[in-house]
Parts: C-alpha cells; structure tokens; sequence
C-alpha cells in the first residue's frame, strides 16, 4: 500500500491525472460523448505509459466523465452521459428557477461522495473476493463466464432474447483466430491478420465510437436551450450542509449504485434512475419531485458515481467487467500484458493498489476542479458544433485503432465491427452484450475444454461442472439471472405499479 501510494503520488502521475479528469468532465459534460467513447478513445495511447500511469489515467478519465455528464444534464436538460439521464428531472428545473449554481454544487459534492463510497467498497471486498477467486478451477470459470453473460442479456436491452443473440453474436467475434486449447484455426476466411483473432480494444472502439458518430450524423445539429447561472457567495457551505442532511438519501444511493456496479453490465444508467425512484418511494413528499429539490439530484449523482468502484470489483477480481467501461479497461490491462483476476492482488498488487488509491485520489480533485471549470464547462456544452465533434471523435477512433500495433488493417477492423454495431443498433440490439460475448466467450470456452479433460478421471466427466460448491453458487446466480426479468415483470404487472426507470 505504501509503495502504491508513493507511485500515485509522483509528479508524472499527478499531471496525468489531472489531465484525465479535465478531459473527462469535457468529455463528460458534452452530449453524445459518453464516458466509454472518452475512455475507449484514450486506451490505444497509453500505451506507451507504463501500467500503472496508463490505469491512473483512464481512472480519471472514467471518475470524471460519470460526473461531467451533470452539468449538461443540468444546464440544458440533456444528459452528457446516460449515467445523468436521473439528473435532469430536478437538476434543470432547478436551474430554470435560477439555482443553476446549487445544483451543480450539489452534483458536485453528491458525486465525490458516491465515488469514495465506490472506491472503500472496492478496496476493502476485491482482495476478499480475489482469495475466493484463486480458489477457482476450469468449472467454476466456465460457469462465470455464463453467469456475465446471463446478466448482461437481461439487462443491456428491452428484449431477453436480443440480449442473448447480441451476446451470442459476440461469442462467435470471440471464436475467430486460433482455437486455445486445440490450436484449430477457425473463421479466418483465409484472412491471415485474423488468426491472432480480432483485437479486443479494436473492436471496443468501433462498437461504442462508431455507431455514436453516425447518430449525431444522423440526427444533425441540436440547438440547445441553455440555462445560465451565476456564482453566489456562500452558496457552497449552505449547500453542502443541507446535501449532509439527507444521510439517508446518500447512504441508500451510494449502496444502490455500488451494487449495481457490481453486477454485469449494468453500470450509472442504470444506477441513477433506480436511486432516484427509491429515494421517490422513500421521501415523505413524493410530489416534490421532478419540480428541482435537491434530493433528486443526490440521488442520481451519489449512485452513478458509486458504480465506479463498483464495477471494477468483479473486473479485478474475476476478470468479468462490471459496466461497458469496465470492458474498455479489461483491454488496457490486456494490452499491458497483465491478466485480469486474483493475480491483480499478487503479483500486480502494487499496480492494482496504485489505481484503486488514483481513483480516491481522483475523486477528491473533482470537487476543486469542477467547480472551478464551471463556467468553461457551460461555455463549451453551449457552443461547440456536434458538425465539429462528429469528425473530431472519428479521426481519433482512426488513429487509436492505428497506434495499437500500427496496422491499417485494424483500423478497418474497426469501422466494420462499427458499421454493424450501428446496423445492430438501429434493429434495437445494444452493444453491451455482444462486447461481454466477446469478452467472456474466451474464457467460457477455455474453461469449458479444460474442464472436460479433468473429467475424464471421473466416470461420468459431465458431472465436474455440477459437483463443485462455487460452481453450485455461479449456477444459482446465472438461473436467477435469467428468470429475474420474467419474476419483476410478472410482480409489476400484478402490482399495476410503473417504475421510474421503466419509462426511460
């Protein structure tokens, strides 16, 4: 730990971090520029860095881009980030009543205080949760990879069964190139670049990059109705007393939205609209909401922010990323020749404590910075053309694709895997499960093979997935998983109740 934090604090990684989290917060705070373009545009650079200066950089770029998103949320009621999406229902009346200023010091400080809670959970439960993992044979990989896939289909989009396809389709992404264990070639079609398979933060790029630039293309340039503010003295302290008086609303969100993270595939845009219906359900004025009071913009900031840690708990530990962004940094460490899983908190434990303690660290600057970036943050939300931003991110999608082993023929890897993952868009698929097949599909595969050559020593071999404690509690999951949509729905529709974040 004292090595780790000797490394956070050298002055390199310092100014990389505070680059990251003032790119992030302009990444964040522009609408369509989501926290995963922002993070999956920058991986391919840090490249160069050693590891541990390129994760404290993504960190950055990953804490502050969920927290950019408020200040277009609340400045002209659209979401920079879908992690915001929550933030405007009392965020923008609030600047429209002329509390613009409160609502961002209220963002503000609800996010730091939701991506601390993230960041304790994941430092005190992932080395807990790693001395499990090491325990963990070929079976129980297998049925963790199935048990991500499981969760990532029911969640990631409006239909279970374009889920499962979705991430079927990236099951068969993950299968090209060379079979692990039998050494086989498969679907090269002749193509020898493809025997090393397709290059994971190649096609991360295109599938989250790509389709985002050709819906601004589509939808052209937005005029946007902003909402000024003007600084009040004062207005910091009061602010922060009365956000202190609501212990209730912070602990409840940060729990929500650390434990969304943890879950496969979810993530913030989930989070923030399941705190802000909780906290609905919980206030004793219900009606209040949606009119700009400050607790719903606690809500929804605490708990997305809170994802962050969150997510990275299932990432480090087990190799199976939390939220979309979470599979961005898998390919970071993948590019940096380090393995995602208990290894992290043995032999990498000095990079894996580092980065965890860059996001404390990270998490405190955004206060200062945020609020001092302010009126820059409004002026660019305002003004910059999306007829600007559109090229802007597809020269760096070009370029990052280029820079990972300087191949042109990536760089059309990638601008195909996004041309269909903004054909698969527009036919209501999402790109989260067809990202975790190709992520997992890997290490189902793996410990699928591995698994039966150690059956073999038992009269029945099939019976090695079954007869194993943490295989019995992955296959427990992965089955609740599956049924949890059909039990909500059936339950709401019984109830005659909405939710919330059903209407979005």
């Amino acid at each position: 730990m004292l090595e780790a934090l000797a490394q956070v604090f050298l002055p390199n990684n310092i100014l990389l971090m505070l680059a990251g989290i003032v790119g992030g917060l302009i990444a964040g705070a522009l609408p369509g520029f989501s926290a995963t373009m922002a993070v999956a545009l920058i991986v391919p650079f840090t490249f160069t860095m050693n590891p541990t200066s390129g994760l404290i950089t993504l960190g950055a770029i990953y804490m502050a881009a969920i927290y950019g998103g408020s200040f277009s949320a609340i400045l002209i009621n659209t979401p920079g980030t879908p992690s915001s999406i929550g933030t405007t229902f009392d965020g923008y009346p609030m600047a429209k009543k002329g509390k613009g200023w409160e609502a961002i010091i209220t963002a503000t400080v609800s996010s730091v205080i939701g991506g601390l809670f993230g960041v304790l959970v994941l430092l005190f439960l992932a080395p807990a949760l790693a001395k499990v993992a090491v325990r963990f044979g070929p079976p129980e990989y297998f049925w963790a990879a199935i048990f991500g896939l499981t969760i990532i289909a029911s969640l990631a989009s409006k239909s279970l069964l374009k889920g499962i396809i979705g991430g079927l389709f990236g099951l068969v992404l993950g299968m090209i190139g060379i079979d692990p264990v039998g050494g086989d070639v498969r679907f090269t079609f002749g193509i020898p670049q493809l025997q090393s398979g397709v290059a994971l933060i190649v096609a991360l790029i295109g599938f989250f990059c790509i389709p985002e630039v050709l819906t601004m293309i589509k939808e052209g340039v937005k005029a946007y109705d902003t909402v000024g503010y003007q600084k009040q003295k004062g207005a910091f302290l009061a602010t922060t007393r009365e956000i202190f008086r609501m212990p209730g609303n912070l602990l409840r969100s940060s729990v929500i939205g650390t434990i969304i993270g943890i879950i496969p595939g979810a993530g913030g845009n989930i989070a923030n609209l399941v705190a802000y219906n909780e906290t609905v359900r919980a206030s004793k004025h219900p009606e209040k909401f949606g009119t700009g009071i400050i607790d719903g913009v606690v809500a929804t900031e605490t708990s997305n922010n809170a994802t962050v840690g969150g997510g990275l708990v299932p990432l480090l530990t087990l190799g199976i990323p939390g939220t979309p962004v979470d599979a961005i940094i898998y390919g970071a460490l993948l590019l940096q020749g380090i393995n995602p899983g208990p290894e992290l908190f043995t032999t990498r434990a000095n990079i894996t404590y580092a980065f965890i303690l860059s996001l404390f660290v990270a998490t405190i600057l955004m206060m200062p910075i945020g609020l001092y970036m302010g009126k820059m943050l409004h002026g660019i939300v305002s003004k910059i053309s999306l007829r600007y931003l559109a090229p802007s991110i597809l020269f760096l999608a070009i370029l990052g694709s280029y820079a990972i082993r300087n191949s042109v023929f990536d760089v059309a890897v990638m601008l195909t895997v996004g041309l269909a993952g903004y054909a698969v868009k527009e036919l209501g698929f999402h790109p989260g499960p067809i990202t975790l097949g190709l992520i997992l599909g890997p290490m189902a595969e793996e410990g699928l093979l591995q698994a039966m050559l150690m059956g073999k020593a038992l009269p029945q071999p099939w019976t090695i997935f079954f007869n194993r404690p943490f295989s019995q509690v992955l296959i427990a999951l992965s089955l609740i998983s599956i049924l949890w949509p059909l039990i909500t729905k059936i339950v709401k529709r019984s109830s005659g109740k909405e939710e919330v974040y059903e209407k979005y």
